[in-house]
């Protein structure tokens, strides 16, 4: 039986001169979730928020699960400022050299879920053994960095992959997807097993943002 869908607005699309007005646009449509990316500038070229924009976020009244993305060389040095700042669920990528299993189980200490992000390039197998440790798997639908992209629809074997091991081993994490999401996209995830969308771009260009959201919340 899937998950019920879960829409996640990517503050990356919002106005970054308001960020927190952003923020509000998003709980307004019903969305449960926000999801905010942190760029490092080295494992992927652009440099996004601190751990200061989701805890100004949370001390302006943002009360949504912070669906906190980590693009960083190096995430060990950034769960705590991000768990203190606010974050319910930190997600680390399997690329950079790290021990990854540790890693996520100081996630849980800390409090936070924990997730694990596939790029494009990389394949299902490199995750398949942390499975049993992990809140949600990210599988990426274009190359990390910047919004906007087209969505990428030789991901979706991937996804029907990982909610193969998922459904056989009896595992609960959540399935997401990430770039180029809009209705039609979320649809064709959804189908191959994704059950929480990131949608930055799609989402706030909408001209109705609240049917935007029930619309995903509904997929079956």
């Amino acid at each position: 039986m899937s998950l019920p869908a879960i829409l996640a607005p990517s503050l990356l699309a919002g106005d970054h001169a308001n960020l927190g007005a952003s923020a509000l646009v998003a709980a307004n449509s019903g969305a449960p979730w926000l999801h905010i990316d942190i760029m490092d500038g080295h494992f992927v070229p652009n440099l996004t928020f601190g751990p200061e924009v989701p805890a100004a976020l949370r001390r302006a009244g943002a009360t949504q699960f912070f669906d906190t993305h980590l693009m960083v060389e190096n995430p060990d040095a950034f769960i705590e400022p991000f768990a203190k700042a606010g974050a319910n669920l930190l997600s680390v990528h399997i690329e950079p050299n790290y021990d990854h299993r540790r890693t996520l189980a100081r996630i849980r200490e800390l409090g936070c879920q924990c997730g694990i992000v596939l790029n494009p390039g990389t394949p299902a197998a490199a995750i398949e053994s942390l499975l049993d440790c992990v809140d949600l798997v990210l599988v990426m639908t274009v190359q990390p960095g910047f919004g906007g992209q087209p969505f990428r629809r030789d991901m979706l074997p991937k996804l029907q992959q990982v909610d193969q091991w998922r459904r056989e081993r009896g595992l609960k994490f959540r399935l997401e997807v990430d770039g180029g999401i809009d209705l039609a996209s979320a649809l064709e995830c959804r189908s191959a097993g994704a059950d929480t969308f990131v949608a930055g771009t799609s989402f706030f260009r909408a001209a109705d943002k609240i049917t935007f959201a029930k619309t995903i919340a509904q997929l079956p």
